[in-house]
């Protein structure tokens, strides 16, 4: 985004910067969708990766040597703000409602993911100007690794420090790419609900650990993707398209769930035979998912060409 445009922006932009920060949490929330994801459809992601790369070592410096005018000049923190305030009302208010909802309606949660995801592989396959032979392939590779990875059982780890700040760096990682779950990661490294635990009793040597790793992969990882769309944005917009259509097995509404530990379940796939009334609501809401994400993109286009004019 112009420089320009960044400081003219208004309450009001800021404002649905939080929007989309909400929308980016409720997605984080869940494991299978990643807030990366919806960064990406609404209009935020490479501004979100310039903000995380602002965190260098002139900016550590500065903080310890106080300089705290350079820093609220020259650093994007109304934008970051933002984000974050909608990121963590989204986690504070959707977090029990959704975990319940999946617990009692998977079907209809996963149904409106689906569709959602459906529509941003068609948005943001927009993005990329030129769909080369190379790119294609790119993109085919990505997909059927992300199909392989989101159907990996999960696995039992032990809960050491150097796991444990591993699996903060990997997890980071996938989140900021769109159509990889961090959550999910996390999941496959049998993390998941041993963080979550972690997090309700305030269990702050293992919150630091992963959240040490966090910062690290991310600061780290963010450097390269972004050095990469800078030499080759089609390609990397392309291999990120595939990793969103690959993840559509996880989010498939309809599975057969067979445990295969106390802790976790193997899931499978199917078509549903009939048409009953729970595939008709499933349908309404995979169309609701669609149509939110198009709605989205055409306002958000729509501002952007707003602030241009």
């Amino acid at each position: 985004m112009e420089e320009k445009t960044i400081k003219n922006r208004t309450l009001l932009d800021y404002f649905w910067i939080s929007v989309r920060g909400f929308f980016m949490g409720a997605a984080d929330v869940v494991p299978g969708v990643s807030g990366g994801t919806m960064a990406f459809i609404l209009g935020i992601y490479d501004e979100l990766l310039d903000a995380i790369h602002a965190v260098d070592m002139n900016f550590f410096r500065r903080i310890l040597t106080f300089k705290w005018r350079d820093i609220f000049h020259e650093f994007p923190w109304r934008f970051l703000l933002a984000l974050v305030l909608g990121i963590g009302t989204a986690v504070l208010t959707l977090a029990n409602a959704l975990h319940w909802a999946l617990e009692n309606s998977p079907v209809f949660v996963w149904a409106f993911f689906f569709g959602l995801i459906i529509a941003s592989i068609i948005v943001v396959r927009k993005r990329v100007s030129k769909w080369t032979i190379f790119n294609i392939a790119a993109a085919i590779a990505a997909t059927v690794a992300a199909f392989i990875l989101v159907g990996l059982t999960p696995s039992e780890t032990p809960h050491t420090p150097l796991l444990l700040f591993l699996s903060g760096a990997v997890a980071i990682c996938a989140m900021i790419l769109p159509g990889i779950s961090g959550a999910f990661i996390l999941v496959l490294l049998g993390k998941y609900r041993f963080v979550l635990e972690a997090v309700k009793n305030l269990d702050i040597l293992t919150i630091a650990l992963v959240g040490l790793g966090a910062v690290v992969g991310l600061l780290g990882f963010v450097r390269l993707l972004r050095w990469m769309l800078n030499k080759n944005h089609d390609l990397v917009v392309a291999i990120l398209t595939g990793f969103m259509i690959g993840s559509i097995r996880k989010i498939w509404p309809w599975k057969i769930l067979e445990p295969i530990s106390e802790t976790f379940v193997r899931e499978t796939n199917f078509i549903p035979s009939a048409f009953t009334l729970e595939v008709l609501l499933a349908v309404f809401c995979m169309t609701a998912g669609f149509v939110l994400v198009l709605v989205i993109e055409h306002f958000a286009g729509q501002r952007v060409a707003a602030h241009h004019s």
